[in-house]
């Protein structure tokens, strides 16, 4: 396994979430999404000499990763290998009843993108998986094979807005008959070859929204999104943060509902990143930064 957290990932919008999140000396902040550290070193940086940080990640890997970035902080992280979805369960373990910010980046890591084993890209061939947490028992392999026709073309289009569901879902049964759908690349031709070329997109490969629907499918993400914006705001004191980090409209929408219906927070308006930012890290291009106090 080389590299390491540093090198491996580039926070997203790490100056403008400093700016939401005002990390101060002394306070308690929730990471819901540790993955490799970026965010939570800024933050413990920037709330020192005693700020403290509770890191959420189910990935162990990540985890393991984070835990090397941030040893220097040893003292003042605690990670939690959970769901944030577990968040208010896990709290409650440890006593804790308020935090003064909850930052959540809900991109998918680059560990976990850049790790061809993990499964999350058709970029070089590899068992169907992804997984965000190796120890869930059900992959993306195993819905591709149980799954009926209209389930997997409910998951792609509510989950992916791939308009072309019905045709893809078709075709994969039809090939899942003979022989079982087992790597990226087999799963990204077979839906190259089910969607006509005339309903290819121009700029994302035709794969890339059934890939996200799975992926979104397998780690349950939104459900989990739902249950982190329902629980976060109770355990925030008044006037402290709740900054949510997204990538794609489905999640995105979540957000600035849950945002204005939650009489718990105030929202201020949407943030992107910076020109600089996309041109040095384009992985960011997508990201949308939303952020709410609590009343």
């Amino acid at each position: 396994m080389g590299g390491n957290a540093e090198e491996l990932h580039l926070p997203v919008m790490c100056n403008e979430v400093l700016n939401c999140l005002r990390p101060e000396n002394g306070g308690r902040y929730v990471d819901a999404t540790l993955g490799l550290g970026g965010h939570s070193e800024a933050v413990l940086q920037a709330s020192a000499p005693f700020g403290r940080v509770i890191g959420f990640e189910w990935d162990n890997e990540a985890a393991m990763l984070a835990g090397k970035r941030l040893q220097s902080f040893a003292d003042r992280i605690t990670i939690i290998h959970a769901s944030y979805a577990d968040m208010a369960d896990e709290l409650s373990v440890l006593g804790v009843d308020f935090v003064d910010g909850i930052l959540a980046d809900l991109g998918v890591s680059s560990l976990q993108l850049d790790r061809a084993e993990r499964g999350f890209s058709f970029s070089k061939d590899a068992p169907v998986d992804m997984r965000m947490n190796p120890e869930v028992p059900v992959d993306a392999a195993t819905i591709l094979a149980r799954a009926t026709e209209k389930e997997l073309a409910d998951i792609f289009y509510h989950y992916g807005e791939e308009r072309q569901a019905r045709r893809i879902a078709a075709h994969l049964c039809k090939v899942r008959t003979n022989s079982r759908i087992r790597t990226t690349r087999q799963l990204a031709d077979l839906v190259a070859e089910a969607v006509p070329h005339r309903f290819h997109p121009e700029k994302i490969h035709v794969a890339t929204r059934v890939f996200q629907a799975l992926r979104i499918a397998v780690n349950r993400e939104l459900d989990n999104l739902v249950r982190l914006l329902t629980d976060g705001p109770d355990f925030l004191r008044p006037g402290s943060m709740l900054c949510m980090i997204t990538f794609h409209s489905l999640e995105d929408r979540i957000v600035k509902q849950a945002f204005r219906r939650d009489q718990r927070l105030q929202a201020g308006k949407p943030i992107h990143p910076t020109a600089e930012e996309i041109s040095a890290n384009p992985r960011a291009r997508s990201a949308t930064l939303r952020c709410a106090v609590r009343v």
